[in-house]
């Protein structure tokens, strides 16, 4: 009775949307995590995701003084997030820079921009909901997007998987083979960076940074390739999601952080697992 009451009870609609929307996150942070580890440009969506918070005040900030009624938060959030995104990629290109240079610069402009613009606005403005989201509000309308974006992702990640796995781990010798590694890197910075934008709306920024690191990071530490890595992050990702959302629950704390605590938790009993497990090695 109590799991009949889960799926019709309509005071639990938030939960079950909650759910659903930790099973479509997952795919996103499975695939991409898995890409942005092996790439090592993890922090390319801590950068977009702080990017993103100067696209939602300049927003704010206009809406509130009647102008450029049409620059919508989100959509103030996808031109930053895009602008971000080709910054980096023509930067360490064209310009030669190292990426990480040019992630950490974005990452404290864009966040920068935006508590400036939201401290203009008129009213109280609270960036803690930006960064932390609130996975039990999501609405049928973002579930709908995060599935259209799961199919999007899939399909590009299964049709070049040979040219990403390619670019990912050798990029020189892609280059050589004729892979073009320069779109495949500006393909994974757009994907990137419209994921964050969806994702930022229903977890916030700081659970999009653990979940595209600490899942994938825990499946490095036992995936032989970058599928079965993909195939763990998602499984991962999942698992964290769910075990953040019902322990929330329990607990009456935010699912968001709840998520956050375990993912690293797990994270780092991988780590000492392995760093065990390789001394013990040693000594066999």
């Amino acid at each position: 009775m109590t799991v009949l009451n889960f799926f019709t009870d309509p005071a639990l609609i938030f939960l079950r949307h909650a759910i659903i929307a930790g099973v479509l996150s997952s795919i996103l942070f499975g695939i991409l995590g898995a890409i942005v580890t092996v790439r090592r440009i993890s922090g390319l969506a801590g950068a977009i995701s702080h990017a993103v918070l100067g696209g939602i005040g300049l927003s704010m900030f206009f809406a509130s003084k009647g102008k450029l009624l049409f620059l919508t938060p989100v959509t103030g959030a996808v031109l930053f997030a895009l602008i971000a995104g080709i910054v980096i990629g023509v930067v360490s290109r064209k310009a030669k820079q190292r990426e990480d240079t040019v992630i950490n610069a974005i990452w404290a402009i864009g966040m920068s921009i935006g508590v400036l613009f939201l401290a203009k606005t008129p009213g109280y403005v609270d960036p803690m909901s930006y960064l932390f989201g609130n996975i039990l509000l999501i609405s049928e309308s973002d579930l709908i997007l995060l599935a259209i974006l799961d199919v999007i992702v899939i399909f590009i990640s299964w049709r070049f998987y040979p040219q990403i796995v390619a670019s990912s781990f050798d990029e020189e010798f892609a280059r050589v083979r004729g892979v073009n590694t320069d779109l495949i890197f500006f393909v994974i910075l757009g994907i990137t960076a419209i994921s964050v934008v969806l994702l930022q709306t229903v977890v916030g920024i700081v659970m999009i940074i653990a979940m595209l690191t600490l899942p994938s990071g825990s499946a490095s530490y036992i995936a032989r390739s970058l599928a079965a890595m993909i195939l763990l992050g998602i499984l991962f990702s999942l698992a964290f999601i769910m075990a953040g959302i019902f322990a929330s629950w329990q607990t009456d704390t935010p699912a968001g952080a709840m998520t956050v605590v375990i993912a690293g938790g797990f994270f780092l009993l991988f780590s000492v697992a392995k760093n065990i497990f390789n001394r013990l090695r040693k000594f066999l």
